[in-house]
């Protein structure tokens, strides 16, 4: 018997085996057989596509790339430059990724099979139905591991853990997280901690103790760098809490709670004063030079100073600007724009009513060129590349609010683009298409082509003359007179 992963990947091989009208011999350039078959070169960049009837089928090739995809139901890319091949069943339903030896393919992100090699070269394999199921399988016999939720089970490197233990999950678990080993009885309500100079323990939500000395570890470059120290101690939690963090640096902190009644946060760099949580609380931050107050957070606050400027009312108005960082709002979810800026790149994004209307400008401040996108849901989508490329894409349901989505611009915007616009900033050709190319028109320097009802009627200009077919048969054509030099008097 075949089982399910057999099956599947015996589906997938035969796919990638039929032949691709895109990397077969081409039909005749540039073909128009009404709705059926419409071949055309891409504008944006080197490449040819042909589409099929309407939205339900295309194949493409760019560059060492090629795509077939029948949307939405399938997709294939292949790329041999890259070494890669994605494909979509249904997306997101099951997809398929390899780059190089790196494979992966899931089922809703619930049942899932991936496998490669890792840096040293060693072929790792892993299996997972989530969250019962967990298995890897690896040429280093130490990295296998597999787990039954919730009876017994033993995980490497998954859920944010370097290991995972458990046995009869609640009542009993062990994680590791680098030197840090925590026992859990009757998860979350009792556990035991230890590692390089810390002990722990807590009765959740009755009584907590955790204490580590400062330590020092070996870096990545093999320098010994500074761990700091803690004491940590609650009760009752959250209503007493008593932290000391920082330990061994210059910059300790020590944090004390009775909630709801006051919260204190003293050190070096900065301190904070809460009475009445959350009503009323008072910043000072040394480090960053500003004086903050919320009465109460975060739906009043005002902080001043050369490190950060804050004004907010919420719902209604809020400006927060810092040496990097900057966002407003007027009211909240109606408008709202964020700024942020780092080295070289500064991005900024304006949303009116959350996605229904954005506006994003990626700049390059050293060279001056910048990415722009802007999105009116569900009316439409607009991008101009730093190269100067542009593209407009009339309908976008799904795309201003899920941006950058391969995928779903593989196998889903073909079905409802009514209506695309590209333009190419270095060869100066452009391209409109209307109704999956029930009209469509292309432009270049020196040329210029149109095509209705899906290339019934046909119109092409060039430098050496002017040619119209009807109903597909050549109807006239004239030719232009050479262009020749003045004589010289």
């Amino acid at each position: 018997m075949i089982s399910p992963r057999k099956l599947f990947f015996l589906v997938l091989a035969g796919s990638l085996a039929l032949p691709w009208p895109c990397s077969a011999a081409p039909v005749e350039k540039e073909q128009q057989l009404g709705p059926l078959i419409q071949d055309f070169d891409l504008t944006l960049s080197p490449g040819h596509r042909t589409e099929m009837v309407g939205p339900l089928f295309y194949s493409e090739t760019k560059e060492t790339a090629t795509l077939l995809a029948f949307p939405p139901l399938f997709s294939i890319t292949r790329d041999p430059g890259m070494d890669s091949t994605e494909v979509d069943f249904a997306y997101p339903v099951i997809t398929y990724r390899r780059y190089g030896t790196e494979h992966r393919w899931h089922f809703m992100e619930v049942l899932s099979y991936a496998g490669g090699e890792d840096q040293a070269h060693t072929n790792t394999t892993r299996s997972t139905f989530y969250p019962f199921f967990f298995r890897q399988r690896s040429g280093d016999t130490n990295e296998d591991y597999s787990a039954l939720a919730p009876f017994y089970g033993h995980v490497k490197h998954r859920l944010f853990k370097d290991e995972i233990f458990f046995a009869m999950f609640p009542l009993y678990a062990r994680t590791r997280k680098g030197d840090v080993i925590t026992e859990n009885y009757l998860y979350p309500f009792y556990h035991q901690r230890h590692g390089n100079g810390l002990e722990g323990w807590q009765l959740w939500p009755f009584l907590g103790h955790e204490h580590k000395e400062p330590t020092t570890r070996t870096n990545r470059f093999g320098d010994p760098e500074l761990v700091p120290g803690h004491d940590r101690r609650f009760a009752l939690w959250p209503v007493y809490l008593n932290t000391l963090s920082g330990l061994g640096t210059t910059n300790a902190r020590q944090e004390k709670a009775l909630m709801p009644f006051y919260s204190l946060v003293r050190s070096p760099q900065r301190d904070s004063t809460t009475v009445g949580w959350p009503f009323i609380t008072h910043v000072i931050d040394r480090e960053n030079h500003y004086n903050e107050w919320q009465t109460p957070w975060p739906v009043i606050e005002f902080a001043r100073g050369e490190g950060k400027t804050t004004s907010r009312i919420w719902p209604f108005y809020s400006h927060a600007q810092t040496t990097n960082l900057e966002s407003r709002f007027c009211p909240w979810l109606l408008y709202k724009y964020n700024r942020v800026k780092v080295d070289t790149l500064e991005r900024t994004r304006t949303r009116i009513a959350l996605y229904l209307y954005s506006d994003v400008t990626e700049k390059n401040t050293q060279t001056g060129t910048a990415f722009n996108r802007r999105d009116l849901w569900p009316l439409y989508t607009w991008r101009r590349e730093p190269n100067g490329n542009r593209r407009l894409q009339i309908l976008a349901p799904v795309e201003p609010i899920v941006p950058n989505n391969r995928s779903l611009e593989r196998d889903y915007s073909p079905m409802w683009s009514l209506w695309r616009s590209e333009y190419n900033a270095t060869s100066k050709a452009s391209c409109q298409s209307l109704l999956w190319n029930l009209f469509r028109q292309e432009t270049a320097p020196g040329t210029k082509k149109d095509s209705l009802l899906f290339g019934l009627f046909q119109y092409h200009s060039t430098p050496e003359g002017v040619s119209r077919r009807w109903f597909y048969f050549p109807a006239h054509q004239t030719r232009r007179a050479p262009q020749t030099a003045p004589k010289s008097k």
